[in-house]
């Protein structure tokens, strides 16, 4: 599950949505009594305004690197460089793996590569794709779009995995033979535990993974949803009381 928006109260504590909020009255006060199963100390090292993204994009882009193994020297690439993508590069960049971001945006180019990717690739070019055939171990969709779908099959090692983060509308065709001859495969992942989510935290505080945010006072809510909207935030915005 991935939101457009984050938001960091003033105590350094931070709840899970589903388990506090809904269907409970006091959604504005600053207090909230809640099931500690449910709520996550954030470590001393990361900022209430940071950890928040860290709550819903860090993990879910954090899940599947441990699911799958992901270590140094892995080659991964990540497909859209946006509020989950910008993240994943932060990560994959501490655990020494060779990255490669995936992008149809050209102007994320430098931030890219500044961010961890050793390489850029325009994935709007289906030659850039072609080239990239037999290379990864993972892939990771950060999109909720239409892709190359069959150019990123390819582009996986043998016993590779194109992990799904995004909901991309309509059927996804992929030749068979693609995935029996090396024994690719096609899965999604969705957030993390909730012994992942410490994982996470200590790991991003050990590393100093900062997701790149812009802090806007509540009362400016509908501002911030219109910069969403308008494809204009790099990459988080975070509401903060």
């Amino acid at each position: 599950m991935t939101c457009d928006f984050c938001v960091a109260g003033e105590e350094n504590l931070c709840a899970m949505q589903e388990a506090t909020c809904i269907g409970h009255p006091g959604g504005m006060g600053e207090r909230v009594r809640v099931d500690s199963r449910f709520v996550f100390p954030i470590p001393d090292e990361i900022d209430s305004a940071v950890a928040a993204p860290l709550l819903c994009g860090g993990i879910t882009v954090y899940a599947p690197l441990r699911r799958f193994g992901v270590r140094a020297r892995s080659r991964v690439g990540v497909v859209g460089i946006g509020g989950l993508g910008h993240i994943a590069l932060q990560m994959l960049r501490v655990m020494g793996c060779e990255v490669t971001a995936f992008s149809t945006s050209e102007s994320k180019r430098a931030e890219a590569i500044g961010m961890g990717a050793q390489e850029f690739v325009a994935s709007n070019d289906p030659k850039a794709l072609i080239r990239q055939a037999s290379r990864f171990d993972l892939i990771l969709s950060t999109v909720h779009a239409r892709l190359d779908w069959t150019s990123l099959v390819r582009a996986l090692r043998p016993n590779g995995t194109l992990c799904l983060l995004g909901s991309p509308p309509g059927l996804i065709q992929i030749p068979p033979a693609l995935l029996v001859t090396a024994q690719r495969a096609v899965a999604g992942s969705d957030i993390g535990s909730r012994a992942a989510i410490r994982e996470m935290l200590a790991f991003s505080a050990r590393h100093h993974i900062t997701p790149q945010v812009e802090t806007l006072p509540m009362s400016e809510v509908n501002a911030a949803i219109r910069r969403v909207r308008e494809n204009a935030v790099r990459y988080r915005v975070v509401l903060a009381s």
